[in-house]
């Protein structure tokens, strides 16, 4: 029994257990998580996405392997024991290549389940919902627990190869909306029903057998289903745990499956434990991660505005506003309105599109030049506790040092601790 199939079977042995996986590639998300779980004395889950990470680079410019390599460097350099590190590979499947006909799209995305296990990810997300090009809209279910298990297929006779035998764990299933925060405002969501539920588990189950690939069934430990929680641009879901009860009790009935509850980001503590309890066992978080990043340099650069000469300031708000409207196609699909409404979107969207635009160079340049400023002039505490109230508090108490990097780590762990405490990942 591998690591999260134990977690899983402690949890449907009544311990109100949970893990919350780590869905970004931005170095200081990484760091953060690494030393949360560090503190912690946890496991940790990281997760890469199939666009941001992809056999050709993704939008990060990693492969999977790159991804690995990132990750336990960045392990190794903080001494976080790496067999408490579990990676993972979400929304695995033709989702980059909708653009074109499913056998091409299906073609990359054997490859893509092959280059993730090669490389070492032992949680992978199978999702193959997406329609290609000469698709039908939407795909049946019996469609989508094929390719799902021709991909599982691809994905054993790779782990056996490379390593000599399969430890994989599989995740099934999507939610609705797409991944990543809704396009559209929301003002509330349906609860998948159990017997959409029940159908997906059984037509995978059926295409796992169909496929020859029966026996790794018993390593499906997760449901990507829709509890009821999601955000847009500027609002959230927030978890509704009586809406959810006769979905919770389907996973009663299969005695190594959880639910796997995605878009969870901005919901409330309570919320988080009632979404453990309720059996939605795994927690993703992305945007959210990201989100506090941003808020932590924005706020720095308002201190930075008010302490350093104009023309020795990083810019960075500007150099980001700069590099998006250059490249806006990983935006302008999504924000609509006046140029206002952009504007204001592209900023402080919670989808936080602006992770996208991390890697560019002269943003990093500016994040750097901004850190090289703060680190120069020291934080005035008055303008700490005008602009990062709560990390003001940690200063005064000794928990954190009054520097820029340690300040925008601890605005990410002010997520993580949630995720944690819930998860009961957490000490004391």
């Amino acid at each position: 029994m591998n690591t999260l199939q134990n977690l899983v079977q402690r949890h449907k042995a009544g311990e109100q257990n949970g893990i919350y996986a780590v869905c970004s590639a931005h170095p200081l998300v990484i760091e953060a998580a690494l030393k949360q779980a560090l503190s912690d004395d946890s496991l940790l889950l990281i997760e890469a996405t199939s666009n941001q990470v992809d056999q050709f680079g993704g939008y990060t410019g990693m492969t999977p392997v790159d991804f690995r390599n990132f990750v336990l460097e960045m392990a190794e350099l903080l001494q976080f024991p790496t067999e408490k590190l579990i990676l993972g590979g979400d929304h695995l499947g033709p989702n980059r290549w909708q653009g074109l006909n499913a056998d091409e799209a299906m073609r990359n995305a054997d490859d893509l389940i092959a280059a993730y296990v090669a490389a070492g990810f032992k949680k992978i997300h199978l999702d193959c919902s997406m329609s290609c090009l000469d698709d039908p809209v939407p795909l049946s279910d019996e469609i989508v627990a094929e390719r799902a298990a021709r991909l599982a297929k691809i994905a054993e006779s790779t782990a056996i190869s490379n390593f000599g035998a399969s430890d994989l764990s599989y995740v099934i299933g999507t939610e609705v909306p797409v991944p990543g925060g809704a396009a559209e405002a929301l003002n509330e969501l349906e609860v998948t029903s159990p017997e959409a539920a029940i159908e997906t588990i059984e037509c995978h189950k059926a295409a796992f057998d169909a496929a020859g690939v029966a026996d790794c069934w018993s390593r499906v430990i997760g449901l990507v289903v829709q509890p009821g929680v999601e955000f847009d641009h500027t609002g959230v879901i927030d978890y509704c745990p009586e809406k959810a009860v006769s979905l919770s009790r389907v996973v009663n009935n299969y005695p190594h499956l959880v639910f796997e509850a995605h878009s969870t980001d901005y919901q409330t503590d309570k919320a988080y434990q009632a979404l453990v309890e309720g059996h939605f066992a795994i927690l993703k978080v992305g945007p959210a991660l990201t989100f506090a990043m941003r808020e932590a340099l924005f706020n720095l650069c308002d201190i930075e505005e008010e302490i350093v000469a104009k023309a020795h300031c990083s810019n960075l708000r500007e150099m980001i506003e700069q590099q998006m409207c250059n490249a806006p196609d990983y935006w302008n699909k999504y924000y609509h309105g006046d140029e206002h409404q952009q504007r204001f979107a592209r900023c402080y969207s919670f989808s936080d599109r602006i992770r996208y635009y991390w890697p560019n160079e002269q943003i990093h340049h500016a994040q750097e030049t901004l850190f090289a400023n703060l680190s120069r002039t020291g934080i005035p505490l008055p303008l700490l506790s005008q602009y990062l109230p709560e990390q003001f508090q940690a200063v005064r108490a000794g928990l954190i040092e009054s520097e820029p990097k340690a300040l925008v780590l601890d605005k990410i762990h002010q997520v993580l601790r949630s995720y944690a405490k819930a998860c009961k990942q957490i000490k004391g």
